[in-house]
């Protein structure tokens, strides 16, 4: 019995320094995959935040231009997204929205505010543009002109009045060049109602260098170019 004792408390001292051993770490490393899960929390935030700042608030969408959108809180990856020639684009949850007009940043906005009113508690939105068509869409220059029809507007074009009467070439002997009529409808998803109409006085732009009278085309707009009244 006496022989058994000493082996007796080695392994009683032995179990005590495990137990020991077990409520030092537990903590230790339960607060240390707390404080992980928090700092990784607050990665994600400092991300998420960060990609909402770079959104471009500057280019405005056109038809035709393909989007990347995605929900943060969906967990998905992006889909990509096509303005239509209507200027709108198809959302999950919603249906159709107008963007043709607005930047990244005021889509993602407003997206966010319809979002939240009857799908999410909170929506983090990001927009962004993947690729942009060769054409932002067409005119029409009817009238006096000697090639009248359409006329694409390049996506990197800013085409004025005079700008299209010149490639529709130019023109012809009897135009009234003081008395060109824009036709411009107004964008769809825009609060503006009925068509507006600009006069643009062409030959001060050509003979007079006026070119801040030389109003920028949108697509859509109709060009025509009347004949004067009186031939001489």
């Amino acid at each position: 019995m006496n022989c058994c004792l000493p082996l007796f408390l080695s392994s009683f001292r032995l179990v005590f320094l495990k137990i020991c051993f077990v409520l030092v770490l537990c903590p230790i490393a339960f607060f240390s995959t707390r404080l992980s899960a928090a700092e990784t929390n607050d990665l994600v935030d400092v991300n998420t935040a960060s990609r909402v700042s770079a959104i471009d608030d500057k280019y405005k969408l056109n038809i035709g231009d393909q989007l990347s959108f995605q929900i943060i809180e969906d967990e998905e990856d992006p889909k990509t997204l096509t303005v239509t020639d209507s200027g709108d684009l198809q959302i999950p949850y919603i249906g159709r929205f107008p963007a043709a007009g607005k930047t990244c940043k005021e889509l993602a906005a407003g997206l966010k505010q319809e979002l939240e009113k009857n799908y999410y508690y909170h929506a983090t939105v990001i927009v962004a543009v993947d690729a942009k068509p060769r054409s932002r869409g067409k005119i029409y220059i009817v009238g006096a002109v000697r090639t009248p029809g359409s006329l694409e507007i390049e996506s990197d074009e800013t085409l004025t009045v005079s700008r299209a009467i010149l490639r529709a070439g130019s023109f012809t002997e009897f135009a009234d060049e003081k008395s060109v009529r824009i036709t411009r409808s107004p964008a769809s998803g825009s609060k503006e109602e009925g068509k507006k109409i600009f006069t643009v006085n062409v030959a001060q732009i050509f003979e007079k260098g006026k070119t801040e009278n030389d109003l920028v085309l949108q697509p859509g707009d109709l060009v025509f170019v009347p004949e004067r009244m009186i031939r001489f």
